[in-house]
Order: C-alpha cells, then sequence, then structure tokens
C-alpha cells in the first residue's frame, strides 16, 4: 500500500486520471472509506465515492463486504485506487482488507481529510486534506 500525504494524494490523482485517459483506461477509484453522515457533512473531496469501512449502527468493519462494495466500483481489481478517511486510521485496515482480496494498486491519504487533533481537540489545523486547502466540498 502506497501512502502518500495529501499533496502528492492530489498530484498522483491528477497524473494517474492523465495517463490512464492516456491509454484508455478509467482513472483511479477514490474512495471515502467514512460514514456517509460523515463524508456529507464534514465535507470530502469532490468526485470521491463514498463506500463506508464502517456504518451506523454496528459500527462494525466487515472486511469482505467493503472489498466486494470497492471491486463492485471499481469494475476490476487492477484499477488503482485511493482511500481517504478522517484521520488516515480506517484506511491502514481498509487498504490491507483490499490487498487481501487482489487488489493490485492500492493506496491511502496519510492523515486523511480532516487530520490529527491540535492541543484544543480540533482538527484541520495541523494537518489534512483540508488543512492542506486541496479542493473539497460540503453538503
Amino acid at each position: 500500500m502506497k501512502h502518500l500525504f495529501p499533496k502528492e494524494a492530489w498530484t498522483w490523482l491528477q497524473a494517474e486520471q492523465a495517463r490512464r485517459e492516456a491509454a484508455g483506461l478509467e482513472g483511479p477509484l477514490f474512495v471515502d472509506v467514512r460514514m456517509e453522515i460523515e463524508s456529507l457533512y464534514v465535507g470530502r473531496p469532490p468526485g470521491v465515492e463514498n463506500i463506508p469501512w464502517y456504518e451506523y449502527p454496528d459500527l462494525t468493519p466487515d472486511p469482505a463486504r467493503f472489498a466486494a462494495a470497492v471491486a463492485a466500483e471499481a469494475g476490476s481489481k487492477d484499477r488503482p485506487v485511493l482511500l481517504i478517511c478522517r484521520s488516515g486510521k480506517r484506511t491502514l485496515d481498509a487498504g490491507l482488507a483490499l490487498e487481501a482480496a487482489g487488489f493490485s494498486e492500492v493506496a491511502h491519504v496519510v492523515h486523511g481529510f480532516e487530520g490529527d487533533l491540535n492541543e484544543t481537540f480540533k482538527r484541520s489545523s495541523i494537518n489534512g486534506w483540508r488543512h492542506d486547502n486541496l479542493p473539497w466540498e460540503q453538503m
């Protein structure tokens, strides 16, 4: 699994999209593994597909279900997949599940969308996608 900091992930997404389009292939699949409510209300990168690692009310990961959902969206386990979550922790487990399921190219966004907590327990002030002023949208 590749570990990409937010700006590296954005650059990789754009370059991989262009490279694959030139080859007549579908671009990388960008997956937000947070619960749908998090993705919608906290914000998310544009173009990301929401496939939760776990969902309310169970809050229990089901790696096989997750991998099957990503495979259905990707269309092929050879399609590159980039994962993002709140802080970059859920994506580690989700990425391992995808690799175990046979995905050949998996990457995740280190520090995720909101990043680490600061000394007053707030996110998006130290690191993360939003902190780095990368494109994002909010419902």
